[in-house]
């Protein structure tokens, strides 16, 4: 039998500041990776798991949210859009979609990554572990804080010592599936994220489970060395997700695009939509927004350019927004 989640929570809210100041001009979680919005990769990602219905939350830059997705749906699933005046933190922001969710169980997904990692695997051990809560783990660059035990499948703490060489010892890798019953964990409008809450259910006796998914790829899109290296490893593997598979991602140039024959796109570089780019220049692991101008004899290394004109010169990693 195949188990299936019908609903999911997927966090937008953040307020992107290491990304800044591309983030002044979008939220995060729209940052386009060659030419696709970063969100829109959960929401295909979560369709494929047969997910029927999205909440997604925000509170910076709200309005461009709404423009996205200006008929409250993607590729035909209802999206519903949910506005969080102040922050409330993912365990917040959970509660405050609980008349929303109802009685059944949800995947919550990170608005900041990037993966193929096999959500189908994630919900079945919930249901056949019958956890309250399980967690994608994964090894990562990071802290490595979640010590997990492969006899039981549970997690048996959360805030180990970071870096640990002990076995066990992983990371969240922003995908998760609950149970309902965590909203009477969470008190109603209240900053709060979902660690405290994990720690006191299992304290209490709650079935906190994971499942290391290290298969496939992953990314956290977090910073903006996080934002180039993800164009730079895509354009070296061509790497496409399994659910984006037969369609046309990535383009790194877009097709109208107006580009001079002497130009020299090189690496992780892309091109956005009505780009107009000179003669003898140089791009390489540059991102042009849509709309970008860059004039004859620029050279651009590890820059990003928001949809704006800019000077000729040469340039090492410098945003122009």
């Amino acid at each position: 039998m195949i188990h299936r989640v019908r609903k999911a929570f997927v966090l937008g809210a953040g307020l992107g500041v290491r990304m800044r100041p591309l983030t002044n001009l979008l939220p995060k979680p729209l940052l386009p990776i060659f030419g696709k919005p970063l969100i829109t990769f959960a929401l295909d990602h979560l369709r494929q798991a047969g997910i029927e219905k999205f909440w997604v939350n925000l509170h910076h830059l709200p309005q461009q949210f709404a423009a996205h997705f200006p008929n409250n749906e993607y590729n035909g699933t209802p999206l519903e859009l949910v506005h969080e005046a102040a922050l409330l933190e993912t365990g917040g922001g959970i509660k405050n979609i609980q008349d929303r969710i109802g009685n059944e169980a949800f995947v919550v997904y990170s608005g900041d990554i990037l993966t193929d990692l096999p959500v189908q695997l994630l919900i079945e051990e919930h249901y056949s572990k019958r956890n309250d809560v399980t967690l994608a783990l994964r090894t990562t660059s990071f802290s490595a804080k979640i010590r997990w035990q492969p006899e039981t499948g549970r997690v048996v703490n959360l805030l180990g010592p970071p870096k640990s060489s002990q076995p066990g010892q992983y990371d969240f890798a922003g995908i998760s599936v609950w149970n309902p019953s965590v909203f009477a964990r969470i008190p109603r409008s209240t900053s709060i994220s979902l660690v405290p809450i994990i720690i006191e259910w299992m304290k209490s006796g709650g079935k906190i489970g994971g499942i290391p998914l290290e298969e496939s790829r992953w990314f956290n899109v977090g910073s903006r060395k996080d934002y180039l290296s993800a164009h730079q490893i895509i354009a070296r593997e061509r790497w496409v997700p399994d659910y984006l598979r037969g369609g046309s991602w990535p383009i790194q140039i877009d097709i109208s695009a107006q580009i001079s024959p002497e130009t020299k796109i090189l690496g992780g570089s892309f091109v956005g939509a009505r780009c107009n780019i000179g003669r003898d220049v140089l791009l390489e692991d540059s991102i042009l927004f849509a709309g970008s101008s860059i004039p004859r004899r620029t050279t651009l290394r590890s820059c990003i350019v928001a949809g704006i004109e800019i000077e000729p010169g040469e340039y090492l990693e410098t945003d122009f927004v």
